[in-house]
């Protein structure tokens, strides 16, 4: 974007105030004016400093993406395990609140990691949601819920912290898994990719075009019901669609290791597509990891 800078007027420029304001500057009487002058100037070259950014007091790329961190509040948008990885203030306050709850995802340090995922996952099903890692509406609801359990306590992180959830075991990085996606799943599929690598940065998985593929393992995720005996249909996510998947991989026939997956009605909003690709990854890592076979290593 085209940088914003002194004498500029507008609406972009009023943004900035908002959020520097939001981030306790004092922009004098005139407040959020939509003028980049003096004021502004001295609030966007302090953040600048504040955020070991060049103090230009420019607003180009780099210092609009720290304000925009710096400024996210709990609740604002979806929370999930993805790469790269999701970061801002809102997630230092869920690092924070889940840490001073009993729940330990590690550093407070901002970024959404599968160790902060595994701290929601854990605090969802200990207050009856679903255990999906991803932060929504009720997940922040019930965190809110709570903030005068947490809001007094120290965030600091455990001396210790458990093991990272399954998906993060060696069946990402030691078996060679593609998913074959037809046009109305490649989303799916993507996501089912992206959330593997976020676990585990050296994962072998990938997506490939339909009769593509020749892998340990082969997970064909199609929306035309193919009518066969080895298919796992997808009614809704959750740790039933888990366990059915796991079964499905721990028992793939080595000669023709693949799992076909229906997918009755991909176009889903972000919060369940995201929930659908959880459901599916831990399934097939747990299938892995419970079938020890040679062939799939």
């Amino acid at each position: 974007m085209r940088p914003i800078r002194e004498g500029d007027r507008g609406a972009a420029v009023e943004d900035v105030q908002r959020r520097l304001i939001t981030l306790g500057a004092d922009l004098g009487p005139t407040g959020v004016d939509g003028v980049f002058y003096g004021a502004t100037l001295a609030a966007v070259r302090a953040f600048q400093h504040a955020r070991g950014l060049d103090e230009d007091g420019e607003v180009g790329d780099h210092t609009w993406a720290a304000l925009v961190d710096a400024t996210f509040s709990l609740g604002d948008r979806l929370l999930y395990l993805r790469h790269p990885y999701l970061h801002g203030a809102d997630v230092r306050a869920l690092q924070g609140a889940m840490n001073a709850l009993g729940f330990a995802c590690g550093a407070v340090d901002g970024i959404f990691g599968a160790f902060t995922e595994g701290a929601v996952r854990d605090f969802q099903a200990n207050t009856g949601l679903g255990a999906d890692g991803i932060v929504g509406l009720e997940t922040v609801r019930a965190i809110e819920g709570l903030r005068h359990v947490w809001s007094d306590r120290p965030s600091l992180p455990p001396v210790e912290l458990r093991a990272a959830p399954a998906r993060s075991a060696a069946v990402l990085r030691h078996t060679e898994v593609v998913l074959v996606a037809d046009s109305a799943s490649c989303a799916l599929a993507d996501r089912i990719v992206n959330l593997a690598h976020a676990s585990e940065p050296a994962a072998r998985m990938s997506v490939a075009n339909p009769g593509g593929g020749s892998a340990a393992l082969v997970i064909e995720l199609t929306t035309t019901s193919p009518g066969q005996s080895r298919t796992v249909a997808v009614r809704e996510g959750g740790e039933a669609l888990s366990r059915r998947l796991a079964v499905a991989v721990a028992s793939v026939d080595p000669a023709d290791p693949r799992v076909i997956v229906y997918v009755d009605d991909p176009s889903a909003d972000e919060h369940s597509l995201q929930s659908l690709a959880v459901s599916l990854i831990d399934g097939l890592c747990l299938g892995l990891a419970g079938r020890g076979s040679p062939v799939l290593q």
